[in-house]
């Protein structure tokens, strides 16, 4: 073999080897408002290479497919037909739909298809019942192999083409207006619409509500400003911070929050100093607390290393289903932060989690609302 074809080759091998070698990406936030459009707003996922590989956490090239999804028409009340772009070939995704803002995470399977040839694909799905007369409806196609895509389309009313009414669209947000710790929340919604159901969902904080326990319905009467109060549910009793969402099964409106499980008069979001019973864990502006992932033994345990972690801080662990960042998902330990800063912890991975090609990891504060997520090869590495 010439010497340049040679080095034609051993270009090509380190460019395998690297591309092999990439991971998941961590993401650490307290959330954020999703953004409102007149056009439905198609979130691409950047994903990592198929094949199964060693797990090292860094950001996926820009270069590598992104698999995306359209809405084409809709029937409203009973079908919409998508179709997609850059899918892998013969992956099998299960097809969700849930109530707008969800991303589809948790919702009702309505089919599972495989991509075949891959590439651009149509297909048309039914609409479930308890979506029939939503407004907005989230739909996410996700595959045990890790892939996943999702986004949204208008159902009543609607065009067929997914286009945003014409009259503008006012965003219904809500303040913590009192609580009492273990017991009630008071809030004060602005911009409600009229007439119109919401369900009420607690859940943890940094969830953003989502998949939460159902504490109440309430109906929004003339809109606008209202006043009310829910009952805490037992299971989030003891948690410092708790996930307050609102969101209507009919129009698709919704809004989250989050409030200081204290007794006040006077709560608000987020409060200038915590009513805490005691010091509560905190890091300096702009410090984010983060982890990597160290080692994997399939199916056995994970092992990682965090950064910036708070100190004397309580975090339980998490695994999930990759797509989800962990959310919902098993526990499958409680750890102490102690002094903070890098630490290395090992976590078994549950029996319901073995088997995943990719799995989702979170580690999150009930004590000071700080959280991290992860995900990893399942693959015994290094």
């Amino acid at each position: 073999m010439s010497s340049g074809k040679k080095f034609i080759v051993l270009v090509l091998s380190a460019l395998v080897l690297a591309l092999a070698w990439m991971g998941g990406t961590w993401t650490t936030t307290q959330g954020a408002t999703q953004g409102q459009s007149t056009l439905p707003t198609i979130t691409p996922t950047r994903e990592p290479p198929d094949t199964p590989t060693p797990t090292r956490v860094g950001a996926p090239l820009p270069t590598f497919p992104i698999p995306l999804i359209f809405i084409v028409s809709v029937v409203p009340g009973e079908s919409v037909t998508i179709r997609t772009a850059n899918f892998p070939p013969n992956t099998d995704f299960d097809v969700l739909m849930n109530y707008y803002g969800t991303l589809g995470i948790g919702g009702e399977k309505v089919a599972t298809v495989n991509s075949g040839s891959g590439g651009m694909l149509t297909w048309t799905f039914n609409i479930p019942s308890f979506l029939k007369d939503a407004a907005r409806i989230a739909i996410r196609l996700q595959s045990q192999r890790g892939y996943y895509s999702y986004n949204w389309f208008w159902n009543k009313p609607t065009s067929g083409t997914g286009q945003a009414p014409s009259k503008p669209f006012v965003i219904p947000t809500f303040k913590i207006i009192a609580v009492e710790r273990d017991k009630t929340v008071t809030i004060q919604t602005a911009n409600f619409p009229a007439n119109d159901t919401f369900d009420v969902l607690m859940n943890y904080y940094g969830t953003l509500g989502i998949g939460g326990i159902k504490v109440d319905q309430v109906n929004s009467g003339s809109g606008g400003t209202l006043t009310f109060t829910f009952n805490i549910p037992e299971a989030m009793r003891g948690q410092t911070k708790i996930a307050i969402r609102l969101q209507s099964p009919t129009s698709g409106y919704y809004a989250y929050n989050w409030f200081w499980n204290n007794s006040t008069s006077e709560a608000s979001i987020p409060p200038s100093t915590p009513p805490a019973e005691s010091p509560v864990p905190s890091l300096p502006p702009g410090v984010i607390p983060t982890f990597r992932i160290q080692s994997v033994v399939r199916d056995t345990s994970v092992t990682i290393v965090t950064s910036n972690f708070p100190q004397n801080d309580t975090f339980d662990v998490l695994m999930n289903n990759y797509g989800t960042l962990g959310i919902n998902g098993v526990k499958v330990d409680t750890i102490s932060s102690g002094s903070g800063g890098t630490l290395t912890l090992t976590f078994t991975i549950p029996e319901s989690m073995r088997g995943k090609s990719r799995i989702a990891i979170r580690l999150q504060s009930s004590k000071s609302g700080y959280y991290a997520y992860n995900w990893f090869w399942n693959n015994t590495y290094p």
